[in-house]
């Protein structure tokens, strides 16, 4: 009997340092920007509802932008697992920053809602934020059937969503899989529209002297595009955005157009990278990622060498 009243003190002792220790992780409010996406909004919620982060010790505010279904809508798929907020602003930008102004926490962690964050993704987020400013974690490429994929899909599942190189070598990350502190989130100001909101915005953090780290264990999932279509859409995109950074930078034009001279070159250079990746299994897989490449590359150098005279100035 005594034996077992000390194994269960000592039970009791470790069950309370446990619900202790859980009591003292940092609340975080968890970023999910929307927009007409709500089978990708339930998947995303479902999957943040599996976190190992206590589930007290962390909030999810979706930022609705106007979707066509309603508010509605939207609430009945968020079925009482977020706060919902309506952005009337157009744009990924001003719904962020309307998820910020309703957050609570005073650490933010933004993903889209159509990432797929894995179970370990807020606790390792959090946890590389004790080794830097602000972080940005891993993003894989999600494919319907690997066995059957679209040259799209092809294409995207060596290119896409590269959020390491992102990270270590041009100094941003991707906004779907952001950590932050919302003190330096409001030191930095909010993302901005007509840019790349999420390069624009990581720069400006680093130029202010915040450090951006890698954090490889905090994993999102985000589903490749898979037709041509798709990619038409995602580059059009890309290129204005991309173009309005250059814009804010003197003599930026001419730099833009030196450098949409080199988009035919870098699809050679590329090749190798489709023809070794691991993510692609056979010839065939590869032979479509590479014509893909190249008609990727191709579609967005003539599309970047008009849109200096087709943007107005502001």
């Amino acid at each position: 009997m005594v034996m077992d009243s000390e194994s269960s003190r000592a039970a009791m002792a470790a069950e309370s340092s446990s619900v202790e220790q859980q009591a003292r992780k940092p609340f975080v409010t968890v970023i999910v920007p929307h927009f007409n996406d709500l089978a990708g909004l339930d998947l995303c919620l479902g999957d943040l509802e599996k976190q190992t982060w206590p589930r007290e010790r962390f909030e999810i505010v979706v930022a609705d932008n106007a979707s066509p279904q309603g508010e509605a809508a939207v609430a009945k798929v968020i079925a009482g697992r977020a706060r919902l907020v309506m952005v009337s602003e157009r744009g990924a930008g001003p719904a962020r920053n309307g998820g910020v102004a309703a957050a609570r926490a005073d650490i933010l962690a933004f993903t889209d809602s159509d990432c797929r964050p894995e179970p370990e993704w807020l606790a390792a987020g959090m946890k590389a934020l004790a080794g830097h400013d602000f972080v940005g974690g891993k993003v894989k490429v999600l494919v319907q059937d690997a066995a059957r994929m679209t040259p799209a899909e092809a294409f995207e599942s060596v290119f896409a969503f590269n959020n390491e190189t992102y990270v270590k070598r041009q100094s941003f990350t991707g906004s779907g899989n952001l950590f932050c502190p919302r003190a330096i989130f409001e030191a930095v100001g909010g993302f901005r529209t007509g840019v790349s909101e999420d390069v624009e915005w990581s720069w400006r953090a680093c130029a202010a002297g915040y450090s951006l780290g890698y954090a490889p264990d905090a994993v999102v999932g985000h589903p490749a595009r898979r037709t041509w279509t798709d990619l038409k859409l995602k580059a059009r995109k890309l290129n204005t955005e991309v173009y309005g950074l250059f814009r804010m930078r003197p003599g930026g034009r001419v730099i833009w157009l030196g450098r949409s001279l080199a988009l035919p070159l870098s699809a050679v250079a590329h090749t190798p990278r489709a023809l070794r990746s691991p993510a692609l299994h056979g010839g065939g897989q590869k032979l479509m990622a590479v014509a893909m490449l190249f008609r990727v590359r191709l579609w967005r150098f003539a599309h970047a060498m008009v849109l200096p005279f087709t943007t107005r100035r502001s």
